[in-house]
């Protein structure tokens, strides 16, 4: 898992079939000083996430075991919209 920033949409009408119906977002990887990293992951949105927001992404096999992925040709998922995180007592973001 990482976290990420949704810096952008991915749209395709020509694709697999078991993928129809499942939003795609382009996420940035973050450092966790919340630094953004070079370096893009196009997810499978299982939780409704939109532009700007910290996400947390599944990668490899374990991005297929959510509901809206399973069975389905996903490499990477974003499972969940991250509302603060803190490192060392440190709090590096809230949303």
């Amino acid at each position: 898992m990482f976290l990420g920033k949704v810096v952008g949409t991915l749209v395709s009408t020509q694709k697999e079939a078991s993928l129809d119906g499942l939003k795609f977002l382009v996420v940035r990887r973050l450092t966790m000083d919340n630094t953004e990293e070079s370096g893009y992951v196009v997810a499978a949105d299982a939780v409704g996430a939109g532009l700007d927001e910290v996400v947390m992404v599944a990668t490899g096999s374990s991005a297929r075991q959510t509901k809206f992925t399973d069975k389905r040709p996903c490499d990477a998922v974003i499972m969940a919209i991250v509302d603060s995180w803190e490192v060392a007592g440190e709090e590096k973001y809230r949303k």
